[in-house]
């Protein structure tokens, strides 16, 4: 059997990263063709990750792939959300033959209604979610991320689970020995995001540092829903957000 083609979901960070890399690492079993991600178009950052769009692209040129942007307005609802899906999914379908794919893959590691939310939507549409890296240890794994080589910068955190102090970190050994108790290694409960620079999935460095930080009222989903970039109307909350920039030294 020939290899599976697939299309990556791309939060611009170190799960679905890792999850390429992953996938990457059975060529015999998955064609990687691309990764996909949602912009939020009046800032031109990656949704919920705060990624710059200059980053987003230069991630994709250091990954070897073709990157789809599915442009989305702010403040976005669950229906904004999954309309922009809709069209990408005709998107894909247009694509052709070597560029397309019915497989996508998610970077998500334990969250079942996460999980059951993509298998729901995609249910009937032709395409099939793969999970890559589900129901593996987030302790072992982040240790394995770092033993790897894998640089990303704490470009935001949730206010309700995680201090603002934390943001604008790198993700290493010690943002991790400095973690409180009950927030996971790799964030996975929404306590933080990340934007990846380095790593074994990458041609070469991304020349990037944390930059500024700053606060902002967002008007956003719950967290577990953020994650999934599922996004409904909800009450301002101030967020700190690290932007990333460009490391000229």
């Amino acid at each position: 059997m020939p290899p599976i083609p697939v299309l990556v979901s791309w939060s611009s960070g170190k799960d679905s990263a890792w999850a390429l890399h992953t996938l990457c690492q059975q060529p015999a079993q998955y064609d990687v063709r691309g990764i996909f991600t949602t912009v939020t178009q009046p800032f031109n950052r990656v949704s919920i990750h705060a990624t710059p769009g200059w980053v987003l692209k230069l991630q994709a040129e250091k990954l070897g792939l073709p990157l789809y942007e599915i442009p989305i307005p702010y403040p976005c609802s669950n229906a904004d959300y999954e309309a922009a899906m809709r069209r990408f999914l005709t998107q894909v379908r247009a694509l052709p033959r070597d560029l397309t794919a019915a497989h996508f893959a998610f970077g998500d590691l334990f969250l079942e209604d996460i999980r059951r939310y993509r298998e729901d939507k995609l249910k009937g549409t032709g395409f099939t979610p793969l999970f890559p890296v589900w129901g593996q240890d987030t302790a072992e794994l982040a240790e394995e991320m770092l033993a790897s080589g894998l640089r990303a910068i704490v470009t935001t955190a949730s206010p309700a689970k995680l201090s603002p102090e934390f943001v604008g970190r790198w993700f290493d050994r010690g943002f991790l020995a400095d973690l409180p108790p009950g927030i996971d290694a790799l964030g996975e409960n929404g306590e933080f995001h990340t934007c990846v620079v380095d790593g074994p999935m990458f041609l070469s460095p991304i020349p990037a540092r944390p930059g500024k930080k700053v606060q902002r009222h967002i008007e956003t989903a719950d967290d577990n829903e953020e994650d999934d970039g599922i996004h409904s109307r909800k009450p301002h909350r101030v967020y700190t957000y690290a932007d990333v920039e460009l490391d000229e030294s």
